[in-house]
C-alpha cells in the first residue's frame, strides 16, 4: 500500500511539474498575427511574429492600405511624415517591432515621438498576437485600434 501511494504521490508531483512548465513555456511555435478592424487614415495596422523554440525570433510590423500595399513603402507618405511628425513608419515600426523582439514580450514599447498613436495600436496588436501564440492559435486575431 505504500509503494501505491508513493507512486500516486509521484505521478502527481510529475503531473504538476509537467503542467506548470506548460504554462511557464508560454509562446508555442508558428506564425502568429494580428490586425486592427478597420482602416484609419487609410492604413490597417498589423504585426506578425515568428516564434521557433519558445522564443520569436521576427516581428513584422506595418500598416496597408486598402489594396495590399505596405505604408513602409509609401516614399511620399513617408516625406509628409518625417516633415510634420519627426519620425516615418518605416523608423517607427523597425524600432517597436525591435523591442518587442529584444523584449519576448516581456517589456514595455517605448513610444517614438511623432508615433504615439501608433505605438497605442502596437502595444493593443502586440498583446494580441502574444496571446495567439500562448494559444497556439495561427488564426488572424482582428483587435480595435487605440486611437
Amino acid at each position: 500500500m505504500k509503494r501505491i501511494i508513493t507512486m500516486i504521490l509521484s505521478l502527481l508531483l510529475l503531473a504538476s511539474l509537467l503542467t506548470s512548465c506548460g504554462d511557464q513555456a508560454g509562446l508555442q511555435d508558428g506564425y502568429y498575427t494580428a490586425q486592427v478592424s478597420e482602416f484609419s487614415h487609410g492604413w490597417k495596422e498589423f504585426i506578425t511574429i515568428l516564434v521557433k523554440g519558445g522564443s520569436i525570433v521576427s516581428v513584422e510590423y506595418n500598416a496597408e492600405n486598402a489594396s495590399g500595399f505596405i505604408k513602409s513603402w509609401d516614399n511620399a507618405y513617408m516625406q509628409t511624415m518625417l516633415h510634420t511628425n519627426g519620425t516615418y513608419p518605416n523608423e517607427y515600426t523597425r524600432n517597436y517591432a525591435s523591442q518587442l523582439l529584444e523584449g519576448q514580450g516581456e517589456g514595455g514599447i517605448d513610444a517614438i515621438s511623432g508615433a504615439s498613436s501608433s505605438h497605442g495600436t502596437f502595444q493593443v496588436l502586440a498583446q494580441a498576437v502574444l496571446e495567439q501564440a500562448r494559444k497556439g492559435d495561427s488564426g488572424i486575431a482582428i483587435v480595435e485600434a487605440s486611437h
